[in-house]
């Protein structure tokens, strides 16, 4: 497999948690180093050891996984996009929102845009290609598109204020419903 196709497989990996980052980003959790650290490292790492692990597992749980890995992506985003528009509509106007750099949180959402990965990863065992160069360009790609959409993110809060949270939300429940469609 060229770079080229492993870059190309990379980017369309990363646009989902490209997505959670930017919405991270608008519910103002991209100001400081350690929150943009965390979403960024946390979605590389992820999206790295996704593919491993199901190029690890091989192509006989492959009929099992495809069955639900749809649902269980689609499952948390909306969980995750549900609450933070529930937040966005409880909170008083000053109220900071949840935290989706930290915690069970941060780990929900990085399970739930890394599933896809996990499928690359049984496909690429399927056809023979190695692994650990594909996964380290998926991790950094992501990691890298993860660190661009936080800081872009809290950039379009500061234009567009409590709103973009709101947008953050429903993008969280449209990027699930896309998992659904197109599978």
């Amino acid at each position: 497999m060229s770079f080229i196709e492993i870059l190309l497989i990379a980017v369309g990996l990363a646009m989902d948690a490209f997505a959670v980052a930017l919405s991270a980003g608008t519910s103002g959790h991209g100001q400081k180093v350690r929150p943009v650290f965390r979403i960024s490292f946390h979605f590389g790492l992820f999206q790295f050891m996704m593919p491993v692990i199901g190029w690890n597992l091989g192509a006989q749980l492959q009929r099992h996984i495809e069955a639900y890995d749809h649902w269980v992506a689609f499952g948390l985003l909306a969980l995750v996009g549900g609450h933070m528009l529930y937040e966005s509509f409880q909170r008083e106007p000053d109220e900071q929102p949840g935290d989706p750099t930290r915690g069970l949180r941060l780990v929900t959402l990085c399970v739930a845009t890394s599933l896809d990965a996990l499928a690359v990863g049984l496909s690429l065992a399927m056809i023979g290609e190695r692994i650990w160069y594909p996964s380290v360009v998926i991790g950094v790609v992501t990691a890298a598109l993860s660190l661009l959409g936080i800081r872009l993110g809290n950039r379009l809060r500061g234009t567009f204020g409590r709103r973009m949270e709101q947008i953050g939300g429903v993008i969280l429940i449209a990027i699930g419903v896309k998992v659904l469609l197109t599978t």
